[in-house]
């Protein structure tokens, strides 16, 4: 009975449904489907604590604006109107076709002064109110909207997760993520608000994440069931939006602004599908362990906390939020994550300030690496394949000739003398009467493109190389023995920021 229309306003809700009526796809849905989540409705959204959950979406609506509570019939019509328009003849259709569905419109507007067929802020988030003509055609303000369209609109909120305030919705060009997205944060919200009801409570709880670790974790647990029951899907490209439709946010303020929109392309939707496959998983786990958000000091006093000597506020995954600064910042990802260099912060629970090689030389993983490289960065086989290769050559020349300062003084940052530095190493290898470490079309093809000219990217090379030593030096020992020659180092780009 409904459809999916490419809108994530109506197409949340329309998975929302669904997931409420314990089917699959919403053109399975009846009528009868309809009727019991528009009675759910109108039984919740009028009370606490549903009615202030509700407040983020639909601040002025017939639901939860004080003067429909003055009004009971006025409230029901309401009711009647934005929720049963679906019905056939029940409600009188205006001559305008959705803008959702192209089907015709109804009436939502209880003002005199409106025509009928029209919706506006308090029916969808982030439009503009009643007799606003901006932005529409021929100054006719308000949208179109169907009687489908408008249940799904309404049930958009049950199919969000809350979070710093706002609410957080998961489109997708797939719709099983739609879907289980969806269905996902429904359940939450209706065990919070069974939590709420037996306790007595006026408010449900936020999510306990940041909306973008809440993203990446909630996809990953998707990826993991999907995986588990052997289920197939192609590839997809999500797009999540952080949005309040309250008016208390200012739409200049860059800091609270009323919609963000988090995007994670096929790029690193395909890497995140890859990560939990077993032979990843527990390589992949650790990194993120080390990127939880350290707890804030406790307070000596609850007066100096505000009151509360706990730290309440949403977890956040630092590896999870730099997922979306990618693939414009692999460099910096590959630096941070997979090399464990530290950077300068002010913030002293961000636990990336004290990353060290030194001390976890046991988690530069080249398997992590090449996936990366491989989903992300899109490198190339051959090319994965010459930095492999080179980095092994050079692990075993510093292990057969303990070449503690050459593996030191690895990470330069001038290319000339990174260069001079291999070549050194590469004459004194041969001196010693062996095959030379490296070869000169491998090695222009990693570095350089023309003769003594580096490749803009050649820094990220030089990391890639050194992550394989690392790791091949490590599961030889040579590490173990000589844990003060792995340099101590910056991370450059965030050093000079």
């Amino acid at each position: 009975m409904l459809k999916y229309t490419g809108h994530p306003l109506v197409d949340v809700g329309a998975a929302t449904i669904t997931a409420f009526a314990g089917k699959l796809h919403p053109g399975s849905l009846t009528e009868a489907d309809l009727d019991k989540f528009a009675d759910f409705i109108a039984r919740q959204y009028v009370v606490d604590p549903l009615k202030s959950f509700l407040n983020v979406a639909f601040p002025n609506s017939g639901f939860t604006n004080p003067a429909f509570e003055k009004t009971p019939e006025r409230r029901s019509a309401y009711a009647e109107r934005v929720l049963r328009g679906y019905r056939s003849g029940l409600l009188e259709q205006a001559d305008d076709k959705c803008v959702f569905t192209g089907e015709p419109a109804i009436g939502h507007s209880f003002s005199d002064k409106i025509e009928p067929g029209r919706s506006f802020r308090q029916h969808i988030p982030l439009i503009t109110g009643e007799g606003v003509i901006n932005f529409f055609p021929w100054g006719d303000a308000g949208v179109p909207v169907s009687g489908k369209a408008m249940l799904c609109i309404q049930a958009f909120p049950m199919g969000c997760a809350k979070c710093g305030g706002k609410l957080l919705a998961v489109h997708s060009d797939s719709p099983d993520l739609i879907s289980e997205f969806a269905g996902e944060f429904l359940q939450h919200n209706l065990r919070a608000l069974d939590l709420a009801h037996k306790a007595g409570s006026k408010k449900m709880p936020e999510a306990g994440a940041s909306a973008k670790t809440l993203l990446v974790e909630t996809l990953l647990k998707a990826e993991i069931q999907r995986r588990d029951e052997f289920a197939q899907r192609r590839p997809a490209s999500v797009t999540a939006y952080h949005l309040t439709n309250s008016g208390q946010s200012n739409a200049l303020d860059s800091r609270n602004p009323p919609l963000e929109i988090y995007h994670l392309p096929l790029e690193l939707t395909g890497f995140l599908a890859e990560i939990v496959k077993p032979e990843f998983r527990a390589e992949w786990s650790a990194l993120v362990q080390r990127a939880w958000r350290l707890p804030r000091p406790k307070k000596e006093s609850k007066s100096e906390s505000g009151g509360d000597d706990l730290d309440d506020r949403p977890r956040r995954n630092l590896l999870y939020e730099d997922l979306f600064r990618l693939p414009v910042n692999a460099q910096g990802f590959v630096r941070r994550y997979f090399l464990r260099l530290p950077f300068r912060t002010r913030f002293e629970d961000d636990p990336r300030r004290t990353y060290s090689l030194r001390q976890e030389a046991d988690l530069a993983s080249w398997k992590l690496t090449e996936l990366f490289l491989r989903k992300v960065v899109n490198m190339d086989k051959e090319r994965r394949d010459q930095i492999r290769d080179l980095g092994d050559r050079l692990a075993a020349y510093v292990k057969a000739q303990n070449e503690r300062d050459f593996f030191s003084r690895f990470l330069e940052s001038r290319y000339d003398f990174f260069r001079m530095r291999l070549m050194r190493a590469n004459l004194d290898h041969v001196r010693r009467g062996n095959a030379p470490i490296i070869e000169f079309d491998p090695y222009v093809e990693v570095f350089e493109e023309g003769e003594e000219v580096a490749i803009p990217g050649w820094r990220l090379a030089r990391d890639l190389v050194f992550i394989r030593m690392v790791e091949q030096l490590h599961q030889q020992g040579w590490i173990g023995s000589n844990p003060d020659a792995i340099p101590e180092v910056v991370d450059e780009a965030e050093a000079s920021s």
